[in-house]
Protein backbone atom coordinates (compact mmCIF):
# COMPACT_ATOMS: atom_id res chain seq x y z
CA UNK A 1 0.00 0.00 0.00
CA UNK A 2 1.06 3.64 -0.66
CA UNK A 3 2.28 5.19 2.23
CA UNK A 4 -0.67 7.33 3.39
CA UNK A 5 -0.16 10.89 3.61
CA UNK A 6 -0.12 13.61 6.58
CA UNK A 7 -3.72 14.86 5.94
CA UNK A 8 -4.47 18.42 7.72
CA UNK A 9 -7.08 18.85 5.25
CA UNK A 10 -9.77 21.18 6.82
CA UNK A 11 -12.71 19.47 5.86
CA UNK A 12 -13.26 17.09 4.17
CA UNK A 13 -10.37 15.91 6.77
CA UNK A 14 -9.02 13.18 7.73
CA UNK A 15 -10.79 10.08 9.23
CA UNK A 16 -8.97 7.24 11.46
CA UNK A 17 -7.40 4.44 9.46
CA UNK A 18 -9.07 2.01 11.84
CA UNK A 19 -12.45 3.25 10.19
CA UNK A 20 -11.58 3.25 6.85
CA UNK A 21 -10.67 -0.68 7.10
CA UNK A 22 -13.21 -1.36 8.85
CA UNK A 23 -15.99 0.27 6.15
CA UNK A 24 -13.63 -0.74 3.65
CA UNK A 25 -14.69 -4.73 4.65
CA UNK A 26 -18.05 -4.08 4.60
CA UNK A 27 -18.62 -2.49 1.66
CA UNK A 28 -19.45 -4.92 -0.92
CA UNK A 29 -21.51 -7.06 1.68
CA UNK A 30 -22.69 -4.87 4.92
CA UNK A 31 -22.62 -7.52 7.94
CA UNK A 32 -23.25 -10.60 5.79
CA UNK A 33 -26.55 -9.01 4.29
CA UNK A 34 -25.15 -10.37 0.68
CA UNK A 35 -25.56 -6.53 -0.38
CA UNK A 36 -24.12 -3.18 0.36
CA UNK A 37 -24.89 -0.73 2.89
CA UNK A 38 -25.08 2.13 -0.15
CA UNK A 39 -27.77 -0.12 -1.83
CA UNK A 40 -30.08 -1.09 0.69
CA UNK A 41 -33.42 0.45 1.65
CA UNK A 42 -33.66 2.91 4.18
CA UNK A 43 -36.83 1.59 5.94
CA UNK A 44 -35.02 -1.58 6.55
CA UNK A 45 -34.52 -2.50 9.81
CA UNK A 46 -31.01 -3.06 9.36
CA UNK A 47 -31.18 0.81 8.35
CA UNK A 48 -33.56 1.92 11.14
CA UNK A 49 -31.09 -0.13 13.67
CA UNK A 50 -28.44 1.64 12.88
CA UNK A 51 -29.61 5.19 12.21
CA UNK A 52 -31.08 4.61 16.23
CA UNK A 53 -27.26 3.24 17.59
CA UNK A 54 -26.09 6.25 15.97
CA UNK A 55 -28.33 8.86 17.45
CA UNK A 56 -27.53 7.60 20.86
CA UNK A 57 -23.90 6.87 20.74
CA UNK A 58 -23.60 10.53 19.58
CA UNK A 59 -26.19 11.91 22.59
CA UNK A 60 -23.61 9.63 24.98
CA UNK A 61 -20.35 11.09 23.87
CA UNK A 62 -21.39 14.59 24.16
CA UNK A 63 -22.67 13.82 27.48
CA UNK A 64 -26.05 15.14 27.16
CA UNK A 65 -29.07 13.41 29.08
CA UNK A 66 -32.61 12.65 27.80
CA UNK A 67 -34.08 15.62 26.78
CA UNK A 68 -32.63 16.40 23.50
CA UNK A 69 -33.29 14.61 19.64
CA UNK A 70 -30.51 14.16 17.69
CA UNK A 71 -31.16 14.85 13.72
CA UNK A 72 -29.21 12.96 10.91
CA UNK A 73 -29.90 15.96 7.93
CA UNK A 74 -28.50 16.96 4.42
CA UNK A 75 -27.47 19.85 2.84
CA UNK A 76 -23.84 20.89 5.29
CA UNK A 77 -24.09 23.30 8.28
CA UNK A 78 -24.77 26.06 5.84
CA UNK A 79 -28.03 24.81 5.34
CA UNK A 80 -29.13 25.20 9.00
CA UNK A 81 -27.43 28.65 8.60
CA UNK A 82 -31.05 29.73 6.54
CA UNK A 83 -33.29 26.42 8.24
CA UNK A 84 -32.50 27.84 12.02
CA UNK A 85 -34.22 30.94 11.58
CA UNK A 86 -36.74 29.68 9.31
CA UNK A 87 -37.79 27.58 12.30
CA UNK A 88 -37.19 29.74 15.32
CA UNK A 89 -37.12 33.33 13.88
CA UNK A 90 -41.01 34.46 14.89
CA UNK A 91 -42.01 38.26 12.77
CA UNK A 92 -42.38 40.05 16.18
CA UNK A 93 -38.84 38.78 17.48
CA UNK A 94 -35.01 39.33 16.59
CA UNK A 95 -32.68 37.30 16.19
CA UNK A 96 -29.04 38.21 17.78
CA UNK A 97 -25.81 36.91 16.42
CA UNK A 98 -22.37 37.04 17.61
CA UNK A 99 -20.17 37.73 14.47
CA UNK A 100 -16.42 35.91 14.82
CA UNK A 101 -15.52 34.80 11.46
CA UNK A 102 -16.44 34.28 7.69
CA UNK A 103 -19.30 31.11 8.76
CA UNK A 104 -20.78 33.39 12.08
CA UNK A 105 -20.96 36.44 9.07
CA UNK A 106 -22.70 34.15 6.52
CA UNK A 107 -25.17 32.68 9.04
CA UNK A 108 -26.33 36.12 10.16
CA UNK A 109 -27.14 36.96 6.63
CA UNK A 110 -28.78 34.02 5.87
CA UNK A 111 -30.87 35.06 9.29
CA UNK A 112 -31.30 38.41 7.78
CA UNK A 113 -33.77 37.08 4.43
CA UNK A 114 -35.80 35.26 7.07
CA UNK A 115 -36.70 38.17 9.83
CA UNK A 116 -35.12 40.89 12.45
CA UNK A 117 -31.42 40.53 13.45
CA UNK A 118 -29.15 42.22 15.48
CA UNK A 119 -25.20 42.34 15.89
CA UNK A 120 -24.15 41.60 19.36
CA UNK A 121 -20.49 41.53 19.30
CA UNK A 122 -18.13 40.91 16.09
CA UNK A 123 -14.84 41.11 15.92
CA UNK A 124 -14.71 42.17 12.33
CA UNK A 125 -12.33 45.26 12.64
CA UNK A 126 -10.01 43.52 14.21
CA UNK A 127 -9.46 41.12 11.01
CA UNK A 128 -11.42 38.19 13.48
CA UNK A 129 -8.22 38.31 15.23
CA UNK A 130 -10.08 37.85 18.51
CA UNK A 131 -13.28 36.60 19.98
CA UNK A 132 -15.44 39.35 21.24
CA UNK A 133 -16.95 39.52 24.58
CA UNK A 134 -20.71 38.42 24.40
CA UNK A 135 -22.97 38.61 27.27
CA UNK A 136 -26.86 39.15 27.93
CA UNK A 137 -26.75 42.56 28.33
CA UNK A 138 -26.23 42.86 24.33
CA UNK A 139 -28.80 40.82 23.55
CA UNK A 140 -32.10 42.72 22.21
CA UNK A 141 -34.42 41.89 25.30
CA UNK A 142 -37.14 39.00 24.24
CA UNK A 143 -34.87 37.74 21.13
CA UNK A 144 -35.54 34.37 19.35
CA UNK A 145 -31.88 33.34 20.43
CA UNK A 146 -28.36 33.87 20.01
CA UNK A 147 -26.13 32.31 17.74
CA UNK A 148 -22.58 32.00 18.02
CA UNK A 149 -19.77 29.64 16.05
CA UNK A 150 -18.10 27.77 18.88
CA UNK A 151 -14.79 27.15 16.86
CA UNK A 152 -13.80 29.33 13.64
CA UNK A 153 -12.84 26.80 10.68
CA UNK A 154 -11.11 29.83 8.61
CA UNK A 155 -9.76 31.85 11.08
CA UNK A 156 -8.28 29.28 13.32
CA UNK A 157 -10.18 30.73 17.10
CA UNK A 158 -12.53 29.64 19.62
CA UNK A 159 -14.60 30.87 22.38
CA UNK A 160 -12.73 29.42 25.60
CA UNK A 161 -16.01 29.12 27.54
CA UNK A 162 -19.80 29.00 26.56
CA UNK A 163 -21.00 32.25 26.66
CA UNK A 164 -23.35 33.80 30.02
CA UNK A 165 -26.40 34.63 27.87
CA UNK A 166 -29.21 34.74 30.15
CA UNK A 167 -32.95 33.12 29.56
CA UNK A 168 -32.38 34.00 25.79
CA UNK A 169 -31.86 30.48 23.81
CA UNK A 170 -28.29 29.51 22.73
CA UNK A 171 -27.42 28.45 19.55
CA UNK A 172 -24.72 27.21 17.99
CA UNK A 173 -22.08 25.81 15.00
CA UNK A 174 -20.33 23.03 16.37
CA UNK A 175 -18.95 22.08 13.30
CA UNK A 176 -14.93 22.22 13.56
CA UNK A 177 -15.21 21.19 17.54
CA UNK A 178 -17.67 18.68 18.48
CA UNK A 179 -16.39 16.08 20.36
CA UNK A 180 -12.53 17.57 20.33
CA UNK A 181 -12.94 18.82 23.72
CA UNK A 182 -15.20 18.79 27.10
CA UNK A 183 -18.28 21.44 27.22
CA UNK A 184 -21.58 21.60 28.93
CA UNK A 185 -23.48 21.28 26.24
CA UNK A 186 -27.24 21.20 28.49
CA UNK A 187 -26.37 25.21 28.28
CA UNK A 188 -27.48 25.40 24.47
CA UNK A 189 -31.00 25.04 23.12
CA UNK A 190 -29.68 24.07 19.74
CA UNK A 191 -26.42 23.05 18.39
CA UNK A 192 -25.84 21.31 14.90
CA UNK A 193 -22.19 20.36 12.75
CA UNK A 194 -21.42 18.88 9.44
CA UNK A 195 -19.90 15.53 10.05
CA UNK A 196 -16.96 16.02 7.79
CA UNK A 197 -14.36 17.20 10.50
CA UNK A 198 -14.57 15.23 13.72
CA UNK A 199 -17.75 12.84 12.88
CA UNK A 200 -17.37 11.65 9.77
CA UNK A 201 -17.16 11.88 6.04
CA UNK A 202 -19.31 14.97 4.06
CA UNK A 203 -22.88 14.32 3.51
CA UNK A 204 -24.72 14.47 6.79
CA UNK A 205 -25.22 16.59 8.88
CA UNK A 206 -26.22 16.44 12.69
CA UNK A 207 -28.68 18.92 14.79
CA UNK A 208 -29.52 18.58 18.33
CA UNK A 209 -32.46 20.35 19.76
CA UNK A 210 -33.85 20.73 23.12
CA UNK A 211 -37.19 18.65 22.86
CA UNK A 212 -39.08 21.81 24.89
CA UNK A 213 -37.59 23.96 22.60
CA UNK A 214 -38.25 22.52 19.16
CA UNK A 215 -41.98 22.56 20.42
CA UNK A 216 -41.65 26.29 19.74
CA UNK A 217 -40.99 25.53 15.80
CA UNK A 218 -42.63 27.19 12.82
CA UNK A 219 -45.45 24.71 11.56
CA UNK A 220 -46.06 27.90 8.79
CA UNK A 221 -43.29 26.46 6.44
CA UNK A 222 -42.77 23.72 4.53
CA UNK A 223 -42.64 20.30 5.63
CA UNK A 224 -39.05 19.23 4.77
CA UNK A 225 -37.92 22.29 6.19
CA UNK A 226 -39.32 22.09 9.80
CA UNK A 227 -36.73 20.25 12.46
CA UNK A 228 -40.29 18.69 13.73
CA UNK A 229 -40.77 16.56 10.55
CA UNK A 230 -37.01 14.90 10.74
CA UNK A 231 -37.95 14.61 14.86
CA UNK A 232 -41.32 12.50 14.32
CA UNK A 233 -39.81 10.55 11.61
CA UNK A 234 -36.33 9.89 13.72
CA UNK A 235 -34.52 11.28 10.50
CA UNK A 236 -36.16 9.20 7.88
CA UNK A 237 -38.70 11.07 6.57
CA UNK A 238 -36.77 11.38 3.12
CA UNK A 239 -34.26 9.08 2.20
CA UNK A 240 -31.03 9.92 4.54
CA UNK A 241 -27.28 9.64 3.75
CA UNK A 242 -26.80 6.32 4.89
CA UNK A 243 -23.54 5.05 4.25
CA UNK A 244 -22.57 8.42 5.63
CA UNK A 245 -24.36 7.80 9.36
CA UNK A 246 -22.83 4.59 8.79
CA UNK A 247 -19.24 5.82 8.90
CA UNK A 248 -20.12 8.28 11.65
CA UNK A 249 -21.36 5.14 13.78
CA UNK A 250 -17.55 3.87 13.36
CA UNK A 251 -16.04 6.75 14.27
CA UNK A 252 -18.24 7.41 17.14
CA UNK A 253 -17.18 4.09 18.33
CA UNK A 254 -14.01 4.32 17.74
CA UNK A 255 -14.13 8.04 20.02
CA UNK A 256 -15.31 5.67 22.29
CA UNK A 257 -12.59 3.27 22.18
CA UNK A 258 -10.10 6.41 22.45
CA UNK A 259 -11.51 6.97 25.61
CA UNK A 260 -14.10 9.36 24.72
CA UNK A 261 -14.10 13.40 24.88
CA UNK A 262 -12.15 13.61 28.33
CA UNK A 263 -8.94 11.89 26.62
CA UNK A 264 -9.52 13.14 22.55
CA UNK A 265 -9.16 16.84 24.55
CA UNK A 266 -5.96 15.85 26.39
CA UNK A 267 -3.83 14.56 23.09
CA UNK A 268 -5.75 17.19 20.86
CA UNK A 269 -3.59 20.02 23.35
CA UNK A 270 -0.87 17.92 22.75
CA UNK A 271 -1.40 17.96 19.59
CA UNK A 272 -1.84 21.56 19.02
CA UNK A 273 1.04 22.12 21.20
CA UNK A 274 3.52 20.96 19.51
CA UNK A 275 2.77 23.40 16.48
CA UNK A 276 2.24 26.14 18.72
CA UNK A 277 5.26 26.28 20.05
CA UNK A 278 7.18 26.38 17.04
CA UNK A 279 5.11 29.05 15.85
CA UNK A 280 5.61 31.11 18.97
CA UNK A 281 9.72 30.12 19.09
CA UNK A 282 10.47 31.10 15.89
CA UNK A 283 11.66 34.56 16.54
CA UNK A 284 8.93 35.83 13.95
CA UNK A 285 9.68 33.28 11.06
CA UNK A 286 5.72 31.90 12.09
CA UNK A 287 3.31 34.33 12.89
CA UNK A 288 0.01 33.43 14.96
CA UNK A 289 -2.23 34.76 13.42
CA UNK A 290 -4.95 34.66 16.61
CA UNK A 291 -4.82 36.67 19.98
CA UNK A 292 -3.25 33.54 22.18
CA UNK A 293 -6.20 33.01 24.04
CA UNK A 294 -8.40 32.38 21.60
CA UNK A 295 -6.70 30.16 19.96
CA UNK A 296 -8.12 26.65 18.39
CA UNK A 297 -6.82 23.37 19.22
CA UNK A 298 -8.23 22.39 15.75
CA UNK A 299 -7.39 24.83 12.99
CA UNK A 300 -3.94 26.28 13.55
CA UNK A 301 -3.34 29.19 11.40
CA UNK A 302 -0.11 31.22 10.89
CA UNK A 303 1.43 33.72 8.70
CA UNK A 304 4.68 34.32 7.33
CA UNK A 305 6.65 36.68 6.11
CA UNK A 306 5.31 37.23 2.46
CA UNK A 307 3.23 35.02 0.16
CA UNK A 308 6.28 33.32 -1.97
CA UNK A 309 7.62 32.24 1.40
CA UNK A 310 4.33 30.79 1.94
CA UNK A 311 4.14 29.20 -1.85
CA UNK A 312 7.54 27.52 -0.93
CA UNK A 313 6.39 26.19 2.42
CA UNK A 314 3.34 24.88 1.17
CA UNK A 315 5.34 22.96 -2.06
CA UNK A 316 7.66 21.58 0.33
CA UNK A 317 5.34 20.28 2.19
CA UNK A 318 3.74 18.25 0.18
CA UNK A 319 6.55 17.00 -1.37
CA UNK A 320 7.39 16.07 1.67
CA UNK A 321 4.30 14.19 2.60
CA UNK A 322 1.70 16.34 4.15
CA UNK A 323 -1.74 17.80 2.56
CA UNK A 324 -4.26 20.51 3.35
CA UNK A 325 -1.70 23.13 5.12
CA UNK A 326 -2.59 26.15 2.67
CA UNK A 327 -5.24 28.68 4.67
CA UNK A 328 -8.73 28.95 2.88
CA UNK A 329 -8.41 30.88 -0.20
CA UNK A 330 -10.49 34.03 0.79
CA UNK A 331 -7.53 34.78 3.63
CA UNK A 332 -4.43 32.69 2.37
CA UNK A 333 -1.36 31.73 4.60
CA UNK A 334 -0.70 28.45 6.34
CA UNK A 335 -3.68 26.55 8.47
CA UNK A 336 -3.29 23.02 10.06
CA UNK A 337 -6.13 21.28 10.87
CA UNK A 338 -5.86 19.07 13.54
CA UNK A 339 -9.27 16.94 14.46
CA UNK A 340 -9.66 14.21 16.28
CA UNK A 341 -8.40 11.56 13.34
CA UNK A 342 -5.47 13.14 12.70
CA UNK A 343 -2.79 11.35 14.48
CA UNK A 344 -0.21 12.71 17.15
CA UNK A 345 2.74 11.25 14.64
CA UNK A 346 1.47 13.56 12.00
CA UNK A 347 1.65 17.16 14.29
CA UNK A 348 5.05 15.95 15.45
CA UNK A 349 6.35 15.41 12.00
CA UNK A 350 4.72 18.50 10.60
CA UNK A 351 6.16 20.45 13.75
CA UNK A 352 10.03 19.25 12.98
CA UNK A 353 9.03 19.64 9.19
CA UNK A 354 8.36 23.73 10.11
CA UNK A 355 11.78 23.58 12.80
CA UNK A 356 13.55 22.62 9.97
CA UNK A 357 12.14 24.96 6.47
CA UNK A 358 12.81 27.88 8.99
CA UNK A 359 16.91 26.60 10.03
CA UNK A 360 17.06 26.50 5.98
CA UNK A 361 15.24 29.51 5.01
CA UNK A 362 15.21 31.97 8.29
Amino acid sequence: MTKRRYNFNPGPAALPFEVLEEAQEQFVDYQGTGISLLEMSHRSRTVEDLNQETQQLLLKLLGLPSGYVVLFMGGGASTQFALLPLNFLNTNQTANYALTGSFSEKAYKEAAYVGLTHVAASSKDQQWRSIPELSAAKLVPDSAYIHITMNNTIEGSRYNQIPEVGSTPLVADLTSEILSRKLDLEKFSMMYAGAQKNLGPAGVTVAIIREEWLEKASKKIPEIMRYETFAKNKSLFNTPPVHAIYMMNLVLKWAVNKGGVDQLEQLNRIKSGLIYDVIDHSGGFYNGIIEVNNRSHMNITWRMANEGIERQFIEESEANGFEGLAGHRSVGGLRASAYNAVPFEACQALADFMIDFARRNG
